[in-house]
């Protein structure tokens, strides 16, 4: 962090508890460019602000140097089954696939489980495969409750201006 800037990872639960260098939890820092708070949103700023400390909403781990690493946001976390599933992990699994050009990965509601693993791919122009050679992939790189039960093939991903996913979107649509 910058001088004068404290930063450290908390539990992603309760934010109480100090995680260890190398635990995933969510990074909060404090220091004087930290904002005073939501206009006129007390509830959010209740939520963001504790003893002075934001909490980002960004989930990070922190190695042994005191260096930060940027694992994924928080409210993209996917929960299934109990187990914590990290979009970023399944998408760049879904990358190495010769045949995918762009994928997003994110959580949808599951009776069962809570959440599983939907994705949507946009392919290489001219490549064919199926929704099951893309879970062989997987199977293959990822542990069993990571591997998407959902797939969507695409001709294109919403984007911002800037031309990031937006996952958002995909998530509000519901898609399945």
């Amino acid at each position: 962090p910058f001088p004068g800037t404290l930063a450290k990872v908390m539990d992603q639960e309760t934010g109480t508890l100090e995680m260890p260098p190398g635990e995933v939890g969510e990074l909060v820092i404090k220091g004087p460019q930290v904002m005073q708070g939501y206009w006129q949103s007390p509830q959010e700023t209740a939520m963001a602000l504790r003893d002075g400390w934001l909490y980002t909403g960004d989930l990070a781990r922190m190695d042994e140097s005191g260096y930060f690493y940027i694992v994924e946001r928080k409210k993209d976390l996917i929960i299934s089954g109990g187990y914590n599933i990290y979009p970023r992990e399944v998408e760049e699994v879904l990358y190495q696939h010769p045949g995918v050009k762009e994928a997003v990965a994110f959580g949808v509601p599951d009776e069962y489980r809570g959440e599983v693993v939907k994705v949507v791919i946009v392919p290489q122009d001219g490549a064919l495969f199926t929704v099951k050679d893309i879970q062989e992939h997987c199977r293959g790189e990822l542990a069993v409750y990571k591997v998407p039960r959902i797939v969507e093939f695409r001709q294109e991903l919403p984007k911002s201006l800037v031309g990031k996913v937006l996952r958002r979107v995909l998530r509000e649509e519901g898609v399945s």
